[in-house]
This record gives C-alpha cells, structure tokens and sequence, in this order.
C-alpha cells in the first residue's frame, strides 16, 4: 500500500502531529514558569500567523519566537501575572471567610483578577505581534479589555472553560497535554485577528505598525 503524502489525511495528521508536538514543546518552555510569559507570547506568535492562513513551520515559528520575545514576554508575564497571581490569592482568602465583608471583598478581588489576567492575554498577543515598547504595550494591554470588552472576554473564558473541563472530568487532561494550549492558542487567535482589524491592524503587512499606539 502507498501512502500519498500530498493527499487530505496526511497532510491532516502531519498537522495533528505538529499541534502535538508545538503543544508539548510550549509546556517544557513554561516548566521555568518564569519564562511562561514569552513562550505564551511565542505561542500566539505561531498561531496568530497559521490562522492568518500563512501557514509556516509551527515548531521553528515557536522557537524563533521565543528567542525573538524572550525578554519583553518575561517582563510582560511579570508585570502582569504576578499582580493577577497575588489579586487571586487575595480573592480566595477573602471568599474563604464565608462573611458578608469577606464576600464583598473578594467579589471585587475576583473581578480584578478577570480582568488583569485578560489584561496579560492581550498583552502578550501584543508583544507576539507588534514591536513596541514594554510601556506601551502593557498600556495597551490594560485598554483593551475596556475597549473591546466582549473579545476579550472571550480570550478569558477559553482558559475558565479549559479549568472548568479539568475540574468536572480530570481524564480531560489527557486532551489538554497533547493539544489543549496549541489549539487553544489557535482559537484565541482568531479572536485576536478580529480585534487587531477592528483597531485598524493590517495583518498584511511585513512589520506591522500598532493600531494602539495611541499617536
């Protein structure tokens, strides 16, 4: 038996197999949680190209990107996700009281937490996609989420709905270490692609100039 490689199914389970392999390759990179930030923003990198329909090479795509985001996507992670990381911690302690004080407190927390970890998502599509300086795009970031608040919205309930999954049927996990963050990346960036255009991205272009720059 022959088997065409040019055919539908081979080049579906080529793709398969490279969303396999960038999805275990972007958990390594996130094992010095430190570096989480620029290899999810290398992530988008890959993904906001391959649902723009340029296609490319998944894997090298990645580790380009993650070699080209390294320090700004650090920065990004830190500058954002520790604030979300401590705000949620904060929430838990709170809700954990069971008084009408604690609930209060820690529905406000909860709130904060929404929206500075969608903050961080934006602002790592940001440094995936545009060059511009860690300021402005953490400015950025947290504009977004009151500019387009239901696409952003959306980029937050991907994650939930993933946690959601794992806490109802723990064998879900199974799916997502072999492509749970590499599709998901995919579905967020389609989402992304509808934000950039709405604010007056090219997606055309070489070196895109940011729609954000607020100049």
């Amino acid at each position: 038996m022959r088997v065409d490689p040019d055919s539908r199914s081979a080049q579906g389970l080529t793709t398969f197999l490279q969303f396999v392999a960038l999805n275990v390759l972007y958990m390594v990179a996130c094992v010095p949680v430190v570096t989480a930030g620029a290899a999810t923003a290398a992530l988008y990198e890959v993904a906001l190209r391959y649902a723009d329909e340029e296609r490319g090479y998944l894997i090298r795509g990645f580790l380009v990107g993650l070699r080209r985001n390294l320090w700004r996507g650090t920065a990004v992670g830190l500058l954002l996700g520790v604030p979300a990381a401590m705000v949620g911690f904060a929430a838990t302690f709170w809700l954990a009281l069971g008084s009408a004080l604690g609930t209060a407190v820690g529905t406000v927390a909860v709130l904060l937490t929404a929206y500075l970890t969608t903050a961080l998502l934006c602002a790592l599509a940001l440094v995936a996609r545009y060059a511009d300086p860690l300021g402005r795009t953490v400015r950025n970031a947290l504009l977004l989420p009151l500019a387009e608040p239901l696409r952003t919205l959306a980029l937050l309930l991907r994650p939930v709905a993933t946690v959601s999954l794992l806490y109802v049927y723990p064998p879900a996990a199974v799916l997502v270490l072999t492509i749970g963050f590499s599709v998901g990346a995919y579905v967020d960036a389609l989402v992304l692609h509808s934000i950039f255009r709405r604010r007056g991205d090219d997606p055309t272009a070489l070196d895109p100039v940011s729609p954000f720059s607020g100049e």
